[in-house]
């Protein structure tokens, strides 16, 4: 059998001049930054389980971006594929999980101590995420005052409207009434669940068809909300398998920590309202 060549067919096999895969997604940096502080095996996954989240974390940061955008600008229908991009960045996310359950508490214990004080809750694009949504949690912006740069970010990002706050203007302009206290808000504050806005919502879900993007739209945000959901319920019982009830490398409580997030609603309103219908 003759072996394939697959420069007979005109693919390119010599990169002396030109641009190649691995110079066009910087690679080596890439497979270089896994710098191992111990001797441990699991260390290895440890490291790529939380660097390769923070890459979809970029990622779903760029889209939450130009769906917020779009969503201003009354392109509605051009954000709804942002944001299912995002929920399926987020399914990505739960299925790493089944990966970093795959280490035991023994395994974890011989390379713990070398992670210090540092823990996720710390990461700044999560905590980005969270703001950008809607979370906006004041308090969560002291584990970052040792860096200006990122205290700059998540303030810049506390000075724009959510993407919830977005969605909210939008049915305000196709005439649903959305209390105007709300539409007025101070940006910086955490999301309190409005009855005004819950009945704003049951109109368009009592009567899709006369407003099917704002309908579309508010099963969109579910939809994110629910994987989102989905990610932090793995996040606790992976913590809880691993580590059990220990403190967090951080000082959180650790899993009673993670559960507490469990209980916090992005777009409560939509939730409610199932209730109510």
């Amino acid at each position: 059998m003759t072996t394939y060549d697959p420069a007979r067919d005109g693919a390119q096999m010599s990169f002396d001049s030109r641009m190649s895969y691995g110079d066009y997604l910087h690679i080596d940096t890439i497979l270089n930054a896994q710098k191992l502080l111990t001797g441990a095996h699991d260390e290895m996954l440890f490291i790529i389980q939380h660097q390769t989240s923070e890459l979809w974390m970029r990622l779903a940061l760029h889209e939450l971006d130009a769906a917020r955008r779009a969503i201003a600008a009354d392109e509605a229908r051009s954000a709804f594929k942002m944001l299912t991009r995002v929920a399926r960045i987020f399914e990505q996310l739960n299925s790493a999980w089944d990966v970093l359950r795959t280490m035991t508490p023994s395994e974890y214990t011989r390379f713990r101590d070398g992670l210090g004080q540092s823990s996720g809750f710390q990461s700044w694009q999560y905590r980005l995420i969270e703001y950008a949504v809607g979370n906006r949690n004041l308090a969560m912006l002291r584990p970052h005052a040792h860096r200006p740069d990122l205290t700059a970010k998540l303030e810049a990002e506390l000075g724009r409207p959510s993407l919830y706050d977005e969605a909210l203007r939008l049915l305000a302009r196709k005439g649903l009434p959305v209390p105007e206290a709300v539409l007025a808000r101070d940006l910086r504050a955490p999301w309190v669940a409005d009855p005004g806005v819950q009945a704003a919502w049951e109109i368009v879900y009592r009567d899709p068809q006369a407003h099917w993007e704002a309908y579309e739209m508010a099963e969109k945000l579910v939809d994110f909300e629910d994987y989102f959901r989905r990610w932090r319920f793995n996040h606790v019982t992976t913590v809880e398998r691993v580590i059990g009830f220990k403190r967090g490398t951080g000082g959180t409580a650790g899993v009673s920590y993670l559960r507490r997030m469990l209980e916090v609603e992005l777009f409560p309103e939509l939730w409610h309202l199932r209730t109510a219908l």
